[in-house]
């Protein structure tokens, strides 16, 4: 049977998100963060919401099992923020839990069986010390094949590095350029995690001067991130700064049918497009330099909403290590396989580019609490669509946005499709 063109049952609107801060936070649960974030979506909904109208909750969290020693969490969150007895599902996809939370809450409301739906996003990391960590997300690989052969998820995207170096020409510039790029966003993000570059770069010189210590003598951004001592090899030729953080976070979007999204929001954004797919685990697949789930959940995302990769205007990609945004700008259409680093040398992707790319700071400098990052995108997309997004909001007019979110190697990939009309 043929493929058809999947639609939406009917229309699902954004009309409000909100975001906790990201970063470490040893005297808060994940519980706390939920609280923020729903609290801070719930004031943007700028008509006003009374929570009782919200029908369901679905929930992204990889494991709060391990970080936290917390199961079932979904109706724990349900509780804190005041909605129980409304039905609440926890959804797990790795990376992509958030991601898929989102396509659920779609499919929920599309269908009918809903009108009002919360969809969020938490996780809890820094509990655990770092070896604790990476043991947590090595269980989102292949715990038979690649697990036991000494693989984490730094050794696996430095594989895909590698691969895209040697078929493309790439050089570790290019990453460490993503990484500038995003941190120079996130500089200008309350909620993140991480500011730039340079201002990490600034505070050691500084500090090396306070103490009397010899005074480095980086001359830019490249020049620090080549320093083996600030920037140390993680898994060649991803350094620490090619990688994303352990980070604790939330976040929440609202979901609401299209017929009643003007009772909530002069503004409402609408997702015109969903797009899912899944894949092997990495060392099964024939190519290294591509995610084809990324690429199969963008077509069917095109393909729902009707438009085409150049249309879009932004987009907030998973950028889990730098080399994984410049594979994304491929895999959704933006740049031809292997341009995506001449993209970045032109500086396409910045933010005043013509194809801008993580906006927020991405994964990368916003941080990443692995069941709250899709939906962290969500809420940056709606935050720039709405034309809310302070000192980096893009200067184009953004009316259409798409959202990628990738479950480890790119087992699972979710591509959105936002239109603000």
């Amino acid at each position: 049977m043929s493929q058809r063109t999947r639609r939406l049952g009917r229309g699902v609107a954004v009309v409000g998100a909100g975001m906790s801060k990201f970063g470490a936070f040893k005297d808060k649960s994940s519980r706390d963060l939920f609280v923020e974030a729903f609290t801070e979506m719930k004031k943007s909904v700028d008509k006003g919401l009374d929570a009782g109208d919200i029908d369901a909750l679905y929930l992204g969290n990889f494991s709060s099992d391990l970080f936290e020693g917390q199961g079932h969490t979904a109706p724990i969150m349900t509780d804190w923020v005041g909605l129980i007895p409304k039905p609440a599902t926890r959804v797990e996809n790795a990376c992509a839990s958030g991601g898929a939370a989102l396509r659920e809450g779609i499919i929920a409301v599309a269908s009918g069986i809903y009108d009002v739906v919360l969809v969020g996003g938490v996780e809890k990391m820094t509990n655990l010390p770092t070896e604790r960590v990476t043991d947590t997300l090595a269980a989102a690989g292949d715990a038979i094949y690649e697990t036991p052969a000494g693989f984490t998820f730094p050794g696996l995207y430095a594989a895909m590095a590698t691969a895209y170096m040697a078929k493309h020409g790439a050089k570790v510039e290019h990453f460490m350029k993503v990484g500038i790029k995003n941190h120079n966003n996130g500089a200008l993000n309350p909620k993140a995690q991480f500011g730039s570059i340079k201002d990490v770069m600034e505070g050691r010189i500084a500090r090396a001067k306070e103490r009397g210590q010899p005074v480095p003598s980086w001359d830019n951004e490249l020049e620090f991130l080549h320093d083996p001592v600030t920037n140390p090899v993680v898994a060649w030729p991803m350094r620490l700064f090619d990688c994303s953080p352990i980070s604790d976070g939330a976040a929440c979007i609202l979901l609401v049918a299209e017929n009643v999204a003007r009772e909530f929001s002069d503004l409402p954004i609408y997702i015109i497009g969903s797009g899912q797919a899944s894949d092997h685990a990495l060392h099964q697949r024939a190519e290294l330099t591509s995610i084809p789930a990324a690429k199969i959940a963008a077509k069917a995302a095109y393909e729902m909403a009707g438009v085409k990769p150049q249309d879009i205007k932004i987009a907030e990609v998973h950028d889990c290590f730098t080399v994984a945004e410049i594979i994304a700008s491929e895999d959704i259409g933006f740049f031809e396989p292997g341009s995506g680093i001449k993209a970045v040398d032109e500086g396409k992707t910045a933010r005043d580019g013509t194809k801008p790319i993580n906006t927020s700071g991405g994964l990368k400098s916003k941080g990443h609490p692995i069941g709250a990052s899709g939906i962290g995108q969500a809420v940056e997309v709606w935050t720039q669509m709405q034309g809310k997004a302070g000192p980096r909001q893009v200067s184009r007019n953004v009316d259409l946005a798409l959202t990628h979110n990738v479950g480890a190697t790119g087992g699972s990939c979710f591509v959105h499709i936002y239109e603000r009309r």
